[in-house]
């Protein structure tokens, strides 16, 4: 009877470290050092302009008055007309080669890497009224990134590579299309590894309190891997939450009684 009670008293132990706690759960808690729930619109404001990377893809459209003079400049696709957007971003953009170099038809090597869209744009424009147009020509030049492609793993509900035609993606936008955080996923310690011109570098973010909102990380970047961290009671196995412990522990315990009862009869 005591080595049940004992058993009792252990299991007990592991139950309550076992179970996660209902506030490790729910994102964007005010946990006191908010004024309120809301955060202002422009502390959210605090994502800096893109800078463009080695392999990024870029969508680079060029439009003058008379449009025949720019086919060459705007690739259509012809040949992929089957395939999905992502691909068809990769064939018909602009990779930026190791370098930092995108092949503009006409235009010939750009460098690119460090700069903005908006600085590219620019820079595109200038080279064609240098080289091909007159300013009467009105040239209007965009360059998009051709999607924001990102990786998500470890404690996730879909892993892997995603790619998302929108020019800002939250970090709960990203979750979200990889398909949420399961109950075992460490809310408060997602990590960002994201690329910059001298190495890869380690972001951590608390999505349970609501302040994660004014982080400069708030919005990933193109490149962006997404680690979340299994929580320490998906290595106990017990049980995600007290029902299934209670459950899994029941179980257990009995079996634990029903031993300890045929060695006393032996």
């Amino acid at each position: 009877m005591r080595s049940i009670k004992l058993l009792i008293i252990a299991l007990s132990c592991i139950f309550i470290s076992s179970c996660i706690p209902h506030k490790d759960t729910i994102y964007l808690q005010n946990k006191g050092n908010a004024v309120n729930d809301t955060i202002p619109y422009n502390l959210s404001e605090v994502q800096k302009p893109y800078r463009i990377q080695i392999d990024d893809i870029l969508n680079i459209r060029i439009k003058v008055l008379d449009q025949n003079n720019t086919q060459i400049f705007n690739p259509i696709g012809e040949a992929n007309l089957n395939a999905d957007s992502a691909e068809r971003a990769y064939f018909d953009g602009f990779t930026v080669d190791i370098h930092g170099n995108i092949r503009i038809p006409n235009l010939g090597i750009l460098n690119v890497l460090g700069y903005t869209a908006e600085e590219i744009e620019k820079m595109i424009e200038q080279k064609l009224l240098d080289e091909q147009f007159k300013e009467t020509a009105n040239i209007f030049v965009t360059v998009k990134l051709a999607g924001l492609r990102y990786t998500a793993t470890g404690e996730i509900g879909n892993p892997g590579t995603i790619t998302l035609f929108k020019e800002r993606v939250n970090i709960f936008e990203a979750i979200a299309n990889a398909g949420e955080i399961p109950l075992t996923g460490n809310r408060k310690e997602v990590m960002i590894i994201r690329q910059y011109p001298q190495g890869q570098k380690i972001h951590s973010l608390d999505l349970t309190d609501v302040n994660v909102m004014k982080s400069p990380y708030y919005y990933i970047q193109p490149n962006d891997m997404i680690y979340v961290k299994p929580l320490k009671q998906k290595s106990i196995g017990t049980g995600e939450t007290a029902v299934s412990s209670i459950s899994t522990i029941a179980t257990i315990v009995s079996l634990a009684a029903t031993t300890v009862l045929i060695f006393t009869r032996l």
